[in-house]
């Protein structure tokens, strides 16, 4: 299935904290958005903030972008 990115979806299943989920319910609240869309909308931010500070075509670059094609 397509995302809305073009790039299709992928599962995630795990179980966190009370707390961290407690937190991740009431911000989805505070922000009129669902659970999945705050997580995504953090993992981008934050995905984008490291990518700014890596230089095109550099071994940190390299090693960032090989990183996301390792599974847990």
């Amino acid at each position: 299935m397509a995302g809305p990115d073009g790039n299709g979806e992928r599962q995630l299943s795990m179980w966190i904290g009370t707390i961290a989920f407690l937190g991740l319910a009431r911000l989805a609240c505070r922000y009129g958005v669902t659970k999945r869309e705050l997580i995504e909308g953090l993992i981008k931010i934050e995905d984008d903030r490291v990518i700014a500070t890596l230089e095109l075509d550099t071994p940190e670059w390299d090693e960032y972008f090989a990183s996301s094609t390792v599974t847990q």
